[in-house]
């Protein structure tokens, strides 16, 4: 190995930190030049990032038959720093920061009840999936049927009851499928569904959720019916997760058993 590979490696490997960032930062920009320039703004940046991730971890994974993804590599651990639960919890609070319970009243009754209606019905949905696919016991099932409601409940809620880091990924994969389909669905369907008005945009990001999807589906659609959509849809993420490793985890424990 040349003398300035190896210094560099080191200098990498010492500052793990510092290079997590600049990885995801190099990441991010790959995800946005994709997304404006190659799908244009059809689908999210932060979806493409996140299949980015994924993939890396199973690089990661592979070379090192480790349990860690990406992170197992010796000057990529600062990864697993970043993309710890803690940080992720923060991100998760930040999102909702902001976002007040008085504005989506003026949805009304409809508007909350979309949001029970859509994290119950993803997690049903997921969940069937989950047992299709072999998964018997309820804390797998409960995960990958959280990471349906989206790519961020699915994580928290398999933290929290422990689940497998297979499991988890698994979830993310799911919500980030979901989240695409409905970036690319969303302009298809809008004039089927009424999706013109910042009532009916509310009540979509609170069936959908998804914030990611459903502002770029709904960007695409009109813009100016965005924040009403991207609204509820923070609401549907908070909701998520708190019924997910809770009460939703609980009905699947007892029918699973």
């Amino acid at each position: 190995m040349p003398d300035f590979v190896k210094i560099l490696v080191d200098l990498l490997s010492s500052n793990s930190l510092v290079t997590a960032f600049l990885v995801v930062g190099i990441i991010s920009l790959f995800a946005n030049f994709v997304s404006a320039k190659i799908t244009r703004g059809r689908i999210h940046a932060s979806a493409i990032a996140i299949f980015v991730g994924l993939i890396l971890a199973y690089i990661g994974g592979s070379i090192t038959g480790g349990t860690k993804g990406f992170s197992d590599i010796g000057m990529f651990a600062g990864i697993a720093i970043l993309g710890g639960s803690s940080l992720r919890d923060y991100a998760i609070i930040a999102t909702a920061n902001g976002a007040k319970f008085s504005e989506i009243k003026k949805c009304g009754f409809v508007g909350i009840f979309s949001l029970f209606v859509g994290v119950i019905a993803s997690f049903v949905a997921g969940g069937v999936v989950a047992y299709i696919m072999g998964y018997r016991d309820a804390v797998s099932v409960a995960t990958i049927a959280a990471g349906t409601v989206t790519f961020v409940v699915g994580p928290v809620t398999g933290t929290a009851i422990g689940a497998t880091s297979e499991v988890i990924t698994i979830s993310i994969a799911a919500g980030v499928i979901k989240s695409v389909a409905v970036m690319m669905l969303t302009p298809f369907f809008a004039k089927r569904i009424g999706l013109k008005t910042p009532q009916s945009a509310m009540i979509f990001g609170g069936l959908m959720g998804t914030t990611s999807g459903t502002s770029a589906g709904l960007a695409a659609t009109d813009p100016k019916l965005v924040p009403y959509g991207a609204m509820t849809a923070t609401f549907y993420t908070g909701l998520g997760c708190l019924l997910c490793p809770s009460v939703l985890y609980a009905i699947t424990k007892l029918i699973l058993g």
